[in-house]
């Protein structure tokens, strides 16, 4: 069904999204374990400029607290979409580097915030708290999410359609012999 290059693509994918997990949780074991909850510490700082805090919070929705207290729901979608993601890398594994490293970069957000979920009563561990402008203060998988996102979108919106057209207007030799 699956050929070697998507089978190890597939494999490759899960190793490097269960790194990325793993860097995840080590840094929110970190928070927990040096924090009490709703402190925040200076982390980045330019000249008298704050960028970013350290702030622990815990969030027991979704994006921008969306869906809070939903836990069966942002539990059921996460599964939902790690096995879409793993089809995904199957997919990908033919077309576009970039997609796959997208796609594995989504898939380890999305389990590390999944774990959060099941063993943390429901609640995700967050601690990055830009402090240029007013944001929801996020954690290292929520950055993988929204990166990988982007990564994919790009390649599905501007690369992809861009390949297309060129292949459309320069079809191969093999073709163009036979019209």
């Amino acid at each position: 069904m699956f050929d070697k290059r998507g089978i190890l693509t597939l494999i490759i994918g899960c190793i490097c999204a269960a790194v990325l997990v793993v860097i995840d949780q080590l840094i929110k074991a970190w928070v927990v374990n040096d924090f009490a909850l709703s402190e925040s510490r200076e982390w980045l700082k330019i000249g008298s400029t704050k960028i970013m805090n350290l702030t622990y919070v815990l969030n027991s929705g979704a994006a921008f607290s969306s869906f809070s207290g939903r836990r069966v729901m942002l539990i059921l979608i996460p599964v939902v979409l790690t096995i879409l993601c793993l089809f995904g890398l199957l997919y990908f594994a033919k077309m576009s580097k970039l997609s796959v490293v997208g796609v594995t970069m989504v898939l380890g957000g999305g389990v590390g915030n999944l774990i959060d979920r099941i063993f943390n009563g429901g609640e995700v561990i967050d601690y990055l708290d830009v402090q240029l402008f007013d944001f929801a203060v996020f954690n290292f998988a929520d950055v993988c999410i929204c990166v990988g996102v982007a990564l994919v979108a790009f390649y599905l919106l501007i690369l992809e359609p861009i390949a297309a057209k060129k292949a459309k207007q320069n079809p191969p030799a093999e073709e163009s012999a036979h019209e």
